[in-house]
């Protein structure tokens, strides 16, 4: 649970983070094949572009460990969208990947069904990888899962908390949702009535999402304010929930800074791309010989709060000063 209080942090750096390698991470020899090649090849399932800014820190990071793409390394983008999680998947194994990098659950799940054997690194943003059983422990993950994994629902009931504390004379909002973040929603929903707050979900369900729709379907009284779940649909179409949120003058509340860059209110979170920073030097810890199954889960520890004051404006909020002092970074 996160304190109270707690001082926000700009970023999240590798000693961040509650389980670290040790500095020892038991090297284990290599498979022949393996050992044969200079190449390793890494597959990745989303549906996000990879210009996205957490796959470029990745990319960057993994050039930074000696990486070049095309000489001792390749990066198999797969987009589920026509051919399903699983038969993404099964492209990747096709290919012969060497390790598995995934975000969503859906593919982590479709991932541990196709192989036993080949290495998944996963950045669990919006799922709980120990409580639903794809790893033994954070610490000991057993298996061919590790990874880095983000406590979500925690996060959720912080931002309601920070949101009556930016908008004080808030008494209703709007939570928009999806099949990925049910479990968020249910935590905002239960941290909203602690605080006072009276919370209408909508579930947005068929791509693509129509958010009008989603928010004529919201009581009116509950439409000045919308917290925005994280999910991967959500995150895709940051700029046009910016824009959606500047149009209807709807003060937006979100989990990841990507959301404010684009014309969000605020966000409480993570740093995203550090995240995968973390995951590029798993994926090298793992290239180089090392056991997936004896290499912790880790966790971030710090996070962050960003408020858009262009943003604030142009909606025609006041932003409590206590926050504003708070924030880690003001968008002018």
């Amino acid at each position: 649970m996160i304190p109270l209080g707690t001082k926000m942090a700009i970023s999240i750096g590798r000693r961040e983070f509650m389980a670290a390698l040790g500095g020892a991470a038991t090297a284990w020899p290599l498979p022949a094949r393996a050992q044969q090649q200079a190449m390793t090849r890494v597959g990745i399932v989303t549906i996000q572009p990879r210009t996205a800014p957490m796959y470029a820190a990745f990319d960057q990071r993994l050039r930074e460990l000696g990486y070049v793409e095309g000489q001792n390394l390749a990066l198999d983008y797969v987009n589920p969208e026509h051919r399903g999680i699983a038969g993404a998947i099964e492209e990747l194994l096709r290919r012969k990947v060497d390790i598995i990098l995934v975000t969503y659950e859906s593919t982590l799940k479709a991932a541990l069904a196709a192989s036993v054997t080949v290495p998944i690194v996963m950045v669990a943003v919006d799922y709980d990888p120990l409580a639903l059983g794809y790893v033994k422990s954070l610490a000991r993950p057993g298996g061919n899962v590790t990874g880095v994994y983000l406590q979500q629902l925690d996060l959720a009931k912080k931002r309601v908390e920070l949101l009556t504390q930016a908008l004080p004379s808030v008494r209703a909002v709007t939570v928009f949702w999806d099949t990925a973040s049910e479990d968020q929603w249910k935590a905002t929903n239960s941290a909203a009535t602690g605080f006072g707050l009276q919370a209408a979900g909508v579930e947005l369900r068929d791509q693509p999402y129509d958010y009008e729709k989603a928010l004529a379907q919201a009581p009116p009284g509950n439409r000045g304010v919308v917290i925005f779940q994280v999910s991967p649909v959500f995150f895709r179409d940051r700029k046009q929930l910016a824009d959606f949120a500047l149009r209807h003058k709807i003060a937006s509340v979100y989990g990841l800074r990507e959301w404010v860059d684009a014309g969000g209110l605020f966000s409480y979170g993570v740093n995203l791309p550090a995240m995968y920073r973390r995951a590029a030097e798993l994926i090298d810890t793992i290239a180089k010989g090392a056991k997936v199954a004896d290499l912790p889960v880790e966790q971030p520890t710090k996070f962050e709060l960003i408020l858009n004051m262009k943003t604030a404006d142009a909606i025609g909020v006041t932003v409590s000063p206590a926050i504003l002092v708070r924030a880690d970074e003001v968008i002018e």
